[in-house]
């Protein structure tokens, strides 16, 4: 079954990404290396709502970034770490639970991504769990290992030992 194998791989960029969203200070959420970045806020809040993403994904056939020409508005930004925490580790449930839910027939249907009405790309909705959810989130998590690089914030050990955490 498709679910049982990404679920484990779900879990563990999960867990890692918990551990990297846990350093974030609430004194730093305004923090930009650079004036066209993301402030650390914004960025830690996106990595919080990407798993949400799994839920939509396989239940819905498509997204569409901007329906009827109107762009859809972002999830707001969390004010802090722990409203930062609250928000991930509930969409970590639901996006787990709606993938441990999907049969191999549903996470086989195409999936497309539209922008006012126009197909920008359609995937098997696997393929969009693995990449667009789970590429996308690690993608995000080592953006954020350099924002917390960038101001003296151990970095944690991810997939082997990191410069601040000689060990897992």
């Amino acid at each position: 079954m498709l679910s049982a194998a990404l679920l484990p791989e779900f879990d563990q960029e999960m867990a890692n990404t918990r551990k990297t969203l846990e350093r974030v200070p609430d004194g730093k959420f305004s923090f930009k290396p650079h004036e066209k970045s993301s402030a650390m806020g914004a960025l830690a809040g996106h990595l919080a709502n990407i798993p949400s993403w799994l839920s939509f994904t396989i239940k819905e056939d498509s997204l569409d970034l901007a329906p009827g020409g109107k762009q859809m508005e972002p999830p707001p930004v969390p004010k802090n770490n722990k409203e930062l925490l609250a928000a991930f580790d509930k969409n970590v449930k639901d996006g787990r639970a709606a993938l441990a839910g999907a049969t191999d027939a549903q996470l086989m249907q195409p999936w497309s991504l539209l922008n006012n009405g126009k197909t920008l790309m359609t995937l098997p909705k696997v393929a969009v769990v693995r990449g667009f959810v789970m590429n996308h989130l690690i993608h995000h998590r080592a953006q954020l290992g350099v924002y917390l690089r960038l101001n003296n914030i151990p970095v944690p050990a991810i997939y082997g030992p990191s410069a601040d955490e000689g060990s897992f």
